[in-house]
């Protein structure tokens, strides 16, 4: 421990009162004795008389650490120190947490008067002498509170308030009046008001009054976090909802279009047939209109429309010639097979009926039911074109494939009695051209749109027929 002429000092870096150094002085710390020791928080010295120095330093002990009354005084002054700089932060703090108060009023007494009672509450307070200055303030200064007088010069509390409410929502607003008026203050609460006060002042009603618009206020704040929160939370989870149906229906995609590469697999001859009556299927229904809420449904029946054949015996399915009728039986049993397979799957149970539907002729003599005319679902009777179109028109083991224009007079031929007139209709609306060349394309065409039921669904179709034109001019 050094001295000086100056003053004392010790360990804690406390110096005399004399002391040219210090720099603020707080207000003195008040004990049971004579001495007056001036003291700083923070950063600052602890400043006292040289005669009182130890003094303050036993006293202090004593109230901080009364169980370290004998140790020596620089270490407890030391301690002491570190709990005055600690309470001194949490003073500070707690007066920087205090609501801040604009007090607005004409009349420079009540504005004094106000202002003393509210600050002695401990509530920082800040005045104005009118409306425009009150203004002026609010948008330099943060405030949470604004206690006004109704009538003020040319400026009322309720033109105020109307200001204060469309461009400071969240503030708290107290209207004062000495007009003991129920209407004034009913007027006052329709225009925003919190609530309103009478004058003169009762510093309790006023501090009540206060704390329960302040409370109205943040249970305001933390409703309207809740719902922005709600609001955020409920989007995060609607695009990971959309990212999860995505991925579903990019799983779906790729399980279908396995299912229907097994398919070719396994009946080679007929490789692409389902492909191609997909998108056969596809361009009928888009002849037709009014059917995109269908297209999906359609496009999934037409590509898996013959899963059943991965249970018909390879000596029957592979057979090039001719059929039996036992063979036959057992070939059209297919139909039943596929259907009972995926009528399970619940993003499949619409397909299904086309699988089990689509060998069913407009005039009831088709299989498995013998479904007549509008019985048989519409999705089944396009198909039930596309699939005849197709199967003409490729090669099969006991045949080659006819002409476009000769299996166009046969589907012309079979209407009304193998196929629905108003589909075939739709069907002839589509060029020759068209056909040839969808047949083409759709070999390396996607069908991960229409299976995914995307809004553009359409477009691979008529992507594949835009062609068509400039086919025909060639052809003819």
């Amino acid at each position: 421990m050094a001295r000086s002429e100056s003053g004392v000092k010790s360990t804690c870096g406390c110096v005399g009162a004399n002391s040219k150094t210090a720099e603020r002085v707080w207000p003195p710390f008040h004990s049971d004795t004579n001495a007056t020791p001036l003291y700083a928080f923070g950063t600052q010295r602890i400043l006292a008389r040289r005669s009182h120095f130890h003094l303050l330093a036993k006293l202090l002990n004593l109230h901080f650490f009364p169980e370290r009354q004998h140790e020596p005084w620089p270490f407890y002054c030391t301690e002491t120190t570190g709990l005055m700089c600690t309470q001194g932060e949490q003073h500070a703090s707690a007066l920087s947490a205090a609501p801040r108060v604009l007090i607005v009023d004409d009349e420079p007494s009540v504005r004094k008067m106000l202002t003393t009672l509210l600050s002695q509450a401990g509530l920082p307070c800040s005045a104005a002498a009118n409306a425009s200055e009150a203004l002026t303030m609010l948008e330099k200064t943060t405030f949470d509170a604004v206690i006004s007088d109704l009538r003020m010069g040319s400026t009322s509390g309720l033109e105020l308030l109307r200001e204060v409410r469309t461009h400071f929502p969240e503030l708290a607003f107290l209207m004062a009046t000495g007009v003991d008026d129920v209407r004034v203050g009913v007027q006052a609460m329709k225009e925003g008001a919190d609530d309103y006060l009478l004058k003169p002042f009762d510093i309790d009603v006023v501090l009540a009054s206060l704390q329960r618009a302040l409370e109205r206020k943040q249970l305001e704040r933390e409703v309207e976090n809740y719902r922005r929160h709600l609001e955020e939370m409920v989007s995060q989870r609607t695009q990971q909802l959309q990212a999860a149906m995505t991925e579903l229906q990019q799983s779906h995609s790729a399980t279908l279009e396995a299912l229907g590469s097994a398919i070719d697999l396994r009946d080679s001859p007929t490789a692409g047939h389902s492909r191609r009556v997909l998108f056969y299927s596809i361009k009928i229904a888009e002849a037709i209109g009014g059917m995109e809420d269908q297209l999906q449904t359609l496009g999934m029946g037409a590509w898996l429309h013959d899963i059943g054949k991965l249970a018909i015996p390879d000596g029957i399915l592979l057979k090039p010639g001719a059929l039996n009728e036992h063979e036959r039986q057992i070939m059209q049993r297919h139909v039943e097979i596929g259907y009972d397979l995926v009528k399970g799957i619940p993003f499949l149970a619409d397909a299904a009926e086309i699988i089990l539907a689509h060998h069913e002729r407009h005039n009831g003599s088709g299989y498995p039911r013998g479904l007549p005319g509008k019985d048989i679902p519409v999705s089944a009777r396009i198909f039930a074109v596309a699939d005849s179109f197709d199967a003409m028109t490729s090669d099969r083991p006991y045949r080659s494939a006819l002409p476009v224009q000769t299996a166009r007079s046969v589907i012309d031929a079979g209407r009304g009695e193998l196929f629905d007139p108003e589909i075939v209709d739709a069907f002839f609306a589509v060029g020759e051209a068209a056909w040839r060349l969808i047949s083409v394309n759709s070999q390396t065409a996607s069908i991960h749109k229409i299976i995914c039921g995307n809004s553009s669904t359409l477009t691979s179709a008529r992507a594949l027929a835009s062609q068509a034109p400039q086919l025909e001019k060639v052809a003819n």
